[in-house]
């Protein structure tokens, strides 16, 4: 029996034991403005009704909020406040499948020019000697009141100013996220100056939709940011309850500004009364909890999840989707055996990511998928069409990863740990599949599950084992290479560092011309494939499901960095189809 199926019949019996079952790119010229919001064309669609309340296991539902303070720089911010504090652009959902259009907005942070839109800001200018970006906000976008925390008030430009400036001095700050900008003002009361010292590629998404990209008043940060109580942004919802594990529960502000059309319609934001994200860490209860009818939307459910519910639960409706995200086991460069790159090759040739593919995964993976996205077009190279070296990383050869060991000077193997997170179902399946696999040639892997705080503190803290076994998502087509592969990154396990590769990305961030920025990076993905710091894993399919009454929705996951507040708020729920299916 193979590998694969040896290890993947252990791993369904436990899981039936324990689970009982853009960005802009840089134009030609840096003299153009850019106006916000412009809507497409509508397809005729079923009036919004207002009310209900809309419960949800999102894409992280097994992990209650890191931090609710941009100031810690916790990636999960946006999912966790992003309702509630809003930024100065968003995706254009007006362009989305739930509207007609042709986006599915999955991925994790990454918006293509043509699709975001102005949320704070109205519009917004290139200006040259010096280098600027003149942002002009909104007017009468309104701070609701907050008891104990501040009056309600209109958001202006100073509080632009304050939440970037803050954010800049946080000592956690990824290292050179901002180093391009000199400085932030205030011109008027709704204009915002950022003067750059230097062009940067990924100016939108960095201040304009990234992570961290929030704006949060001075007086939720003199009452404490990182209480959960005292959250009060602009958004289409206020926070009004957190139980660790358990719930985050949001409630409809109704003083938010926006506004959608639909039918010719204005309509006000947002249709629901009541938003509840449940944090539910084992798998089998959150499929209980959608087929019940408990949970309105699962937006992440792996093939296996997939298949029993098309069969239990024929309403539902379906979206899938390739993870925006690689996985692999991470090998630390910095430390032997894995300074040596032969034996990081054996290591990748002793993977037979085929089987994996259609034995583990039953077909819903693909091969090639990171470090760039197949969406990424212009920087996504298929692997066909890279050089036979990287091809050759992809295929399955014991032999020769035998070989390679020997020649490395570990003819017999060595042994090595590798820490996993605990948090992740699908790893801890994977993580010993390949084990097995390493196993053959000679190479043993001692596994560490961990949970989540103290998996991810070994990376951040650089304290991580030999080998770490994560997924890592693509962020964009730049960030991708930058997070994953540059001296001191925070999100780069393999400790990888060549100071060639850093002049270079640098290049690429001041490169205005995006051809070029293209050809760069492709150049620059393929010597990080080819160089194999990582075992490099195939790409999961994952789906998204819903029931028939939760309308407006077509699976959007995220319409900003892992944001999904602006698409709850534009869905509603058909109270009366719900009623009438036993609900």
């Amino acid at each position: 029996m193979a590998i694969v199926e040896r290890t993947r019949i252990h791993s369904r019996e436990k899981t039936m034991q324990t689970n009982t079952l853009r960005r802009f790119a840089g134009a030609s010229a840096l003299s153009f403005v850019l106006i916000a919001g412009a809507a497409c064309a509508q397809t005729k669609l079923e009036t919004p009704k207002y009310g209900g309340t809309l419960s949800i296991s999102t894409v992280s539902a097994t992990l209650s909020a890191l931090s609710f303070d941009s100031y810690d720089w916790p990636w999960k911010h946006n999912h966790d406040t992003g309702a509630v504090y809003e930024q100065l652009f968003a995706a254009d959902l007006s362009k989305a499948k739930s509207r007609g259009g042709q986006n599915d907005f999955i991925s994790e942070a990454y918006i293509p020019q043509n699709l975001i839109r102005g949320e704070l800001a109205e519009k917004w200018e290139w200006l040259e000697n010096p280098l600027r970006m003149r942002i002009t906000l909104r007017k009468g976008v309104m701070f609701p009141e907050k008891s104990g925390v501040m009056a309600k008030r209109e958001l202006v430009a100073d509080d632009v100013v304050f939440s970037y400036k803050r954010l800049a001095s946080s000592p956690k700050a990824v290292k050179n996220y901002f180093d391009y900008v000199k400085d932030v003002t205030a011109s008027d009361k709704y204009t915002v100056v950022f003067e750059m010292s230097k062009f940067n590629a990924e100016w939108d998404y960095r201040f304009g939709y990234g992570y961290y990209s929030g704006i949060m008043p001075k007086e939720v940060v003199e009452a404490g940011a990182a209480d959960w109580k005292n959250v009060n942004g602009t958004g289409p919802f206020k926070l009004t309850n957190y139980v660790q594990g358990n719930s985050q529960t949001y409630e409809k502000n109704p003083d938010y500004w926006d506004k959608e059309t639909i039918n010719d319609q204005e309509l006000k934001l947002p249709y629901v009364d009541k938003l509840i994200y449940r944090i539910i860490k084992d798998d089998s209860t959150q499929v209980t909890a959608l087929r019940t009818g408990k949970l309105d939307i699962m937006e992440y459910i792996r093939w296996q999840d997939a298949e029993q519910l098309k069969k239990s639960t024929p309403a539902l409706k379906w979206n899938k989707w390739l993870a925006p995200s690689g996985t692999f086991l991470s090998m630390r460069v910095d430390q032997k055996p894995f300074d040596d790159i032969r034996v990081r090759r054996a290591m990748n040739l002793a993977i037979n990511r085929d089987e994996i593919i259609k034995a583990y995964y039953n077909g819903n993976a693909e091969l090639f998928a990171y470090p760039q996205h197949p969406e990424y077009a212009g920087y996504f190279q298929p692997l066909n069409e890279q050089p036979a070296s990287v091809q050759e990383l992809f295929k399955y050869d014991s032999a020769k990863a035998k070989k390679l060991l020997a020649e490395a000077g570990y003819p017999n193997g060595f042994t090595f740990k590798a820490q996993v997170c605990s948090c992740a179902s699908d790893h801890m399946d994977l993580i010993p599949l390949i084990a097995a696999y390493l196993e053959q040639v000679g190479v043993k892997m001692e596994i560490q599950p961990m949970e989540y705080a103290a998996f991810l503190s070994a990376m951040t803290t650089r304290t991580l084992a030999a080998g770490y076994f994560m997924s890592n998502g693509h962020t964009n087509p730049t960030t991708t290479i930058r997070k994953s592969f540059i001296t001191g990154q925070t999100w780069n396990p393999s400790q990888w560092s060549d100071p060639k590769l850093d002049e270079r990305m640098e290049a690429v961030y001041q490169e205005k011309d995006e051809a070029k920025r293209q050809s760069q990076i492709r150049a620059m993905t393929t010597e990080m494939l080819d160089q194999a710091p990582y075992i490099w894993l195939p790409t999961p399919y994952y789906f998204t499901a819903w029931w028939p009454w939760v309308k407006g929705y077509a699976g959007e996951l995220r319409a900003g960095a892992v944001r999904p507040g602006p698409i709850y708020a534009r869905i509603w729920i058909d109270q009366d189809l719900k009623k009438k299916m036993g609900y």
